[in-house]
């Protein structure tokens, strides 16, 4: 029995993978094992490749692994991709179909399984994922009658013949493959037992889709886009049970436009996009940091620019997200790492953005985005709503005299004013775009600029956010800090464990807050150490320059970059740090 095992299955988009893969997962999720899985697919609704690796472990796993023990194809294409992968003595299943061949040098065991074949038996050929399912099933040891459940939660509404089709189907796999792995001599990749505990198992979309409802959000105004579509779609499900709804705007500009005005009438609204979405915002979220207005948006990276890689791994908006907006504006940016941070730290985007008054933006990328995750139960004892200087119903103000308006924008020591919904009584204010006074008419005189700017600039100076960084700093005196974002955590802290097992201190700092830049507590964990290697997946660094810009020490810095549309890999990282040691740069 073995711990820890890596599965991959790979065909042509529309074939099945998303399926086969989610099956299989729900299964182990449910007995108790810990996974972490990727999709790889192609920017198009049917053809080109795809495939869904998991890992599967019997303790917590944050990373996808570098290796694979069992590949599932489809076609020959998914062979030559992904068998490198493959470690000495794994295993290809194959749909006999297509005459499947090992590439040269590539020390797996073959097994050709007449997958299409026997689904069309079973009922149709579509079904051949699940007797594909059924032939990995038949390596890991996994019971049969443990995937009844789960088919029955998936197909009960097509009625129960699908459901024993597909039961049959997956039987049939495992009968085959066991009848010819006992003419076999291949290593045995039964899994070890897990420990039973039920946990969940998410996607990060779905996490901040659900952070959203559980922080208060009634509305989300947006326009579906890759890889953000997720959020909308669960939000389309789920915030109509709570009296909200979603709005499918015409383009992303008229999305954050209704998300500022929602929240101007005191309802908690998102809105989501990607890269090219973010571009066509900048003009209106400088509306919110000029009007003051709460909002919060959700940028999930993905490849680009333009089109780009619209399916694929890419930090690259990083500074577009902090500078692009003209002018001069108040900004939270916030970066979680891990699907369960996506929950807390969307609650926590909604009370930053009232309590402040500003744009705050979530930032994630593809790989957590929709990556998935094993998390253990989440905390709602945790969940707060905070709506800052929100001025309440029961709240008496003042009789506004000889046609004055409220200093909605009025002046005070931590630079944040009272705030009233339309129709307060007693509340009426302008709101504009341009340049104002403290109750928001109109006024360009150059003092009253100046203390404007003032106000709204340093409303940020006293931001809480828990935990800017997070910190691994085993090492006072470190050979090496790595420092990343988003995705990352989980391969550096594997890369790190690698590292440290060959003598070498290694700190590593993750950073959760990019504006405004947590400068001293990264600045006392880079003083800590000889280098600092920025981990990234885009080309131009862009990370690297935010710390140059804030923290210094550009003489310590090292941008490790990967821009291929992959996530890094532990062993990626690991051989950066161990070639940076072998040129003597560290």
């Amino acid at each position: 029995m073995i711990n820890q095992l890596s599965w991959k299955v790979g065909g042509q988009q529309g074939e099945g993978i998303d399926s086969a893969g989610e099956t299989l997962a729900t299964v182990l999720n449910r007995q108790g094992y810990f996974l972490f899985g990727y999709r790889h697919f192609s920017s198009r609704i049917k053809g080109g490749h795809s495939n869904t690796k998991i890992r599967i472990s019997t303790a917590p796993t944050s990373s996808i692994s570098d290796d694979l023990d069992i590949l599932v194809a489809f076609d020959q294409e998914t062979i030559d991709l992904n068998a490198y992968e493959l470690i000495d003595g794994g295993v290809i299943l194959a749909d006999a179909k297509f005459n499947p061949t090992v590439p040269e040098g590539i020390k797996a065991h073959l097994i050709a399984v007449p997958l299409t074949k026997i689904a069309e038996e079973v009922g149709m050929a579509q079904m051949k994922n699940m007797v594909a399912v059924g032939a990995s099933v038949a390596l890991l040891g996994i019971s049969v009658e443990s995937f009844r459940e789960v088919l029955t939660d998936r197909f009960a509404k097509k009625g129960q013949q699908v459901i024993d089709k597909n039961m049959d189907a997956i039987t049939r796999g495992i009968e085959f493959v066991k009848t010819e792995i006992s003419n076999l001599s291949i290593q045995d990749f039964t899994l070890a037992p897990s420990d039973g505990k039920k946990r969940l198992y998410m996607i990060g979309n779905d996490a901040i889709a659900f952070g959203a409802v559980a922080g208060g959000a009634r509305l989300m105004a947006a326009y579906p886009i890759t890889p953000s579509s997720e959020i909308m779609e669960y939000l389309i499900r789920r915030l109509p049970e709570f009296g909200g709804t979603v709005v499918q705007t015409e383009d992303e500009i008229a999305a954050i436009t209704m998300t500022i005005g929602a929240n101007y009438g005191g309802v908690r609204t998102l809105t989501a996009s990607a890269g090219p979405g973010l571009s066509l915002m900048t003009e209106a979220i400088g509306l919110a940091g000029m009007t003051e207005q709460p909002c919060v948006i959700i940028d999930t990276q993905r490849g680009g620019p333009s089109t780009g890689l619209p399916t694929k791994q890419e930090q690259s908006d990083i500074l577009a997200m902090l500078y692009s907006t003209h002018g001069e504006i108040p900004k939270i940016v916030i970066a979680p790492s891990s699907v369960e941070e996506c929950f807390y730290d969307t609650i926590e985007a909604f009370n930053l953005a009232e309590e402040y008054q500003c744009p705050v933006i979530i930032v994630t990328d593809l790989a957590l985005s929709l990556g998935k995750q094993t998390v253990e139960p989440l905390d709602y004892s945790k969940i707060e709503i905070r709506r800052g200087k929100l001025v309440t119903d029961e709240e008496e103000l003042p009789e506004l005299e000889n046609s004055e308006l409220f200093p909605r924008y009025g002046f005070s020591e931590d630079g944040i004013s009272r705030r009233v919904l339309p129709g307060k009584k007693h509340g009426l204010h302008h709101v504009t775009g341009v340049e104002h006074n403290e109750t928001g008419r109109p006024f360009e005189g150059a003092v009253n600029r100046k203390k404007m700017m003032d106000k709204r600039l340093s409303k940020l100076n006293n931001l809480s956010f828990p935990n800017p960084i997070h910190a691994d700093t085993r090492h006072e005196d470190a050979d090496i800090l790595i420092v990343g974002v988003n995705s990352t955590y989980g391969t550096i802290q594997e890369a790190m464990s690698r590292l440290e097992a060959d003598g070498l201190k290694v700190n590593h700092a993750h950073v959760r807050q990019l504006m405004p830049f947590p400068t001293n507590l990264l600045k006392e964990q880079m003083e800590k150490a000889k280098k600092v290697i920025v981990v990234e997946n885009n080309a131009t660094g862009q990370l690297t320059s935010l710390i140059k810009m804030n923290v210094g020490m550009a003489e310590k810095l090292v941008h490790v970059g990967k821009y291929d549309g992959n996530p890094f890999l532990p062993m990626e990282i690991y051989k950066e740090c161990k070639e940076l040691l072998v040129h003597g740069n560290v």
